[in-house]
């Protein structure tokens, strides 16, 4: 599973968080393993399967994630809780 960020080694946690994983299941399980509620996120919307790209200036994107779907679960900070 690959992480856009991983907060648990950041002290000042990101506001947002989006975890990729090639099945559901490790994806829906993200919130619970890393205690996502305890240290104030909620999952931002439903876990979708989507292509992910780089866009880096006018050329053409670059897929990620070796061009494979992936689900995807975005974590948001909960207004008013302070970094774990």
């Amino acid at each position: 599973m690959s992480t856009a960020a991983d907060a648990n080694a950041d002290p000042a946690s990101p506001d947002r968080i989006t975890v990729f994983a090639r099945e559901f299941g490790p994806a829906a399980m993200e919130y619970h393993r890393r205690e996502m509620g305890r240290r104030g996120y909620r999952l931002a919307g439903p876990i979708v399967r989507q292509n992910v790209f780089l866009v880096d200036g006018p050329g053409k994107p670059s897929p990620l994630l070796d061009g494979e779907p992936h689900y995807a679960a975005t974590f948001v900070r909960v207004a008013g809780h302070s970094a774990a």
